[in-house]
């Protein structure tokens, strides 16, 4: 059949082959479509879905997007996608498939959540497969989406606040949660925090660089340890240390309450003590929270410490994140305006109001004052009070 014209004025006719006369028609009504909405396959050899996703997660996604979101789409595409999928011609996928996909990975023990984020990757995947004319449309947004649970997410007390800050303050780099607490920062922000974006004289801190996740290739070279890249004695840090802030909204400046100012100085002045002990051995990369050498701290190890702070506090267990919908939850207790609250969190305006109702929590004391209120407003008689004084 012919559907249009090719780049040297030739017609561009395809030749379709099936199994079946049904397969053979479906087929072709598939084409007709595509020609129909100017969108037909191209020509050549189609894509499995193996070759596919491979291609675009290696010479599409990763030159383009951040390391931690390369690091995401790679291990969706190698763990899950291609072992699942990868066999299927690409323009034969259907919507039926990848929900049948997503349910055999819930039931063989992957979370949810793990299956929601690789039917993202494969929707953002297809969508370019789509965009560059290798398949006329994108079964997976069509597909239904795994269903994911939203989960309740409680706030800190002040009191649990008080506690974790009281325990803090007995580790090393105990600014470190009193920043995460008052200041609501994310945890790359945090171990990303270097002192030149610090003015404790003015009280503020920039946020302007993201401390990555560390990753690692074999440096033993002919004679392997038999240890994963991690363990390896002589292991290569393969990922930079850190990254500038993506978004502009991110990018932004805090101010220090000043009992904040009080601790990051005598933090300073512990960390130019470690500095003179370390002697040649220090690595001064000017890191605001650093290991004992001044080099950068693991996001994974700063987690185990967050965890053991928790229980040393005599606190619920909770999540590093909830630090920072704890600190949203103050500054609405504080009655700040949303528009400061956005600027301090570090929110898009587009989506501002959606993250202020996802990380702002009404909290119990709150509505009881209200209730309070409302039991005035309804019940009390006027001059009530009066005639009890």
């Amino acid at each position: 059949m012919t559907v249009g014209v090719k780049d040297d004025g030739k017609p561009d006719r395809r030749h379709i082959e099936r199994k079946t006369k049904a397969e053979v028609t479906k087929a072709v009504r598939e084409m007709e479509r595509a020609r129909d909405d100017k969108k037909p396959r191209k020509p050549g050899k189609g894509w499995t879905v193996q070759t596919w996703l491979e291609h675009w997660v290696e010479n599409i996604a990763k030159p383009y997007v951040s390391e931690n979101t390369y690091a995401g789409y790679e291990v969706d595409v190698r763990v899950h996608l291609v072992p699942g999928l990868g066999a299927h011609r690409l323009e034969r996928l259907e919507p039926e498939h990848l929900e049948r996909f997503y349910q055999r990975m819930q039931s063989t023990g992957s979370a949810a959540g793990t299956a929601h984020h690789v039917h993202r990757t494969v929707r953002t995947a297809l969508s370019e497969a789509v965009r560059r004319g290798h398949v006329p449309n994108n079964p997976a947004e069509i597909a239904k989406a795994p269903r994911l649970e939203e989960e309740d997410i409680e706030p800190f007390t002040i009191e649990e606040v008080q506690s974790l800050l009281v325990e803090a303050a007995k580790l090393r780099n105990s600014a470190r949660w009193v920043v995460a607490l008052a200041l609501g920062l994310r945890q790359g922000e945090a171990l990303g925090l270097h002192w030149e974006d610090v003015d404790l004289d003015a009280g503020y801190v920039r946020i302007r660089k993201n401390r990555l996740r560390p990753k690692y290739a074999h440096g033993c070279g002919g004679n392997p340890c038999g240890r994963k890249a991690g363990y390896c004695p002589k292991r290569q840090q393969t990922r930079r240390e850190h990254k500038s802030t993506k978004s502009r909204a991110g990018r932004r400046t805090i101010g220090l309450p000043d009992p904040l100012i009080k601790i990051l100085r005598q933090h300073r002045e512990v960390q130019e003590r470690e500095r003179i002990a370390a002697g040649a051995d220090w690595e001064g990369k000017g890191y605001v929270f650093a290991s004992p050498v001044g080099g950068p701290l693991s996001p994974n190890t700063d987690f185990h410490v967050w965890k053991r702070l928790l229980r040393d506090a005599g606190v619920r267990d909770g999540r590093l994140h909830d630090a920072r919908h704890t600190a949203a939850t103050v500054l609405l207790i504080l009655g700040v305006p949303d528009v400061v609250v956005d600027a301090i969190m570090g929110w898009e305006p587009g989506g501002a109001a959606r993250m202020r109702a996802r990380y702002m929590h009404v909290t119990g004391p709150m509505l009881r004052k209200v209730a309070q209120q409302v039991g005035r407003a309804l019940w009390e008689l006027p001059g009530a009070e009066e005639e009890t004084d």
